[in-house]
């Protein structure tokens, strides 16, 4: 008999965590599981949703990232009412807010197996110290009525358990992955450079995210000046969108670089973008596994980031690329700079990070993941 299986996340906005909850979705076998998928109607990633075949969709208006407290409770009583509706053997949720919110209406109806997925935790360093621990609060109280936590690196896990938000036995390991085949797959180098009005005798340096205050994409600007102060033979990109794109403009401005920067907006069809590229950068201030470290890694491109969470699973300093600590402006752009002089040394961090990529491939996430199903819903 199949089971039914509902997983939650709050918005389908390109990013990390949305896509891998789709590419899960469209992976579990259809023989074994009833599949559905609660979130918010909105997102550039919608239209990808309602082309899974075999997916039940039901679309939140109530469910958003904001605390809302009125919302935040009309959320609570829908998820409740469905899932006491449906009756799903598992239900697994995906981000924080939807996180709190689905895993107790999945608890208050019933459900035997609550999974969640910490795609990054609600808590960091970069909170107030009140904010910080009413987060860590919510999240012990929330993991004591979860079968099963999955964390996308042992750093995230290593995290929760000094914590205190879950032990040892209370986690599995499955990486915030990609479909590696598609990022293998050949093309033409470059090809786009022209449509972003960027001279092709130049370097492409770039950096994919949602600019949110997580990514620190003002960060990027900063490292994008420090280099463009010594070579005038680059040009930097970002490749998404978000809250704090006006703040990014602004730094462009004052920084006067508005001729070596470009915007992108949201972009779907990753391979190209990376295929442009020459160097990827990344300036969060904490992670939980980017999809950008595996993205370009199938891309051969060598990596510029931050070493938070889970960067040192992905990146070998020195090998596959660099790491640095958050707002490490003048090392990050040092490193830029390195990689921009030494083509070979570009090749060689390229193709190491190839060599290692299988391991962040979405079928070995799903096959993991679809095991912990088997064995929590055997004993529940």
């Amino acid at each position: 008999m199949k089971k039914k299986v509902f997983h939650v996340i709050t918005k389908l906005e390109l990013g990390g965590a949305q896509e891998v909850t789709l590419m899960t979705l469209e992976r579990l076998p259809r023989d074994r599981y009833e599949l559905g998928l609660v979130t918010g109607p909105e997102g550039l990633l919608v239209g990808r949703a309602n082309e899974i075949v075999g997916l039940k969709r039901i679309w939140m208006p109530s469910l958003v990232r904001e605390i809302r407290p009125v919302q935040d409770l009309v959320s609570f009583v829908s998820l409740w009412r469905l899932f006491s509706r449906e009756r799903p053997d598992v239900v697994h949720t995906h981000s924080s807010k939807a996180g709190i919110l689905g895993r107790w209406a999945a608890w208050a109806a019933g459900v035997p197996v609550i999974f969640h997925t910490v795609h990054g935790f609600s808590f960091h360093d970069y909170q107030p110290w009140l904010v910080r621990n009413i987060y860590l609060g919510l999240e012990k109280l929330t993991t004591k009525i979860t079968t099963k936590t999955v964390v996308v690196s042992y750093a995230n896990a290593d995290k929760g358990e000094k914590a205190g938000v879950f032990t040892r036995n209370e986690w599995v390991l499955c990486r915030d992955a990609i479909p590696v085949d598609r990022f293998l797959v050949e093309g033409k180098r470059r090809a786009k450079l022209a449509d972003w009005g960027i001279d092709s005798s130049k370097l492409v340096i770039g950096m994919v995210a949602c600019l949110k205050p997580q990514k620190s994409p003002v960060d990027f600007i900063d490292v994008a000046a420090r280099v463009l102060s010594e070579r005038k033979d680059v040009h930097f990109v970002m490749a998404g969108d978000g809250e704090l794109r006006s703040d990014v403009e602004a730094r462009i401005r004052e920084r006067g670089i508005e001729a070596n920067v470009t915007l992108l907006g949201w972009q779907q069809d990753m391979p190209e973008i990376y295929r442009n590229l020459d160097i990827v950068v990344l300036t969060s201030l904490w992670e939980g596994l980017p999809c950008v470290f595996s993205e370009a890694m199938a891309s051969e491109l060598p990596i510029v980031a931050t070493n938070v969470d889970g960067a040192r699973e992905a990146i070998v300093d020195g090998e596959t690329g660099y790491l640095h600590q958050p707002h490490d402006i003048e090392g990050m752009a040092r490193s830029v700079l390195e990689l921009v002089r030494n083509p070979e040394l570009r090749r060689q961090m390229g193709a190491r990070g190839k060599s290692r990529v299988a391991e962040f491939d979405i079928g070995t996430s799903v096959n993991r993941l679809e095991q912990a199903y088997r064995e929590c819903c055997s004993t529940s």
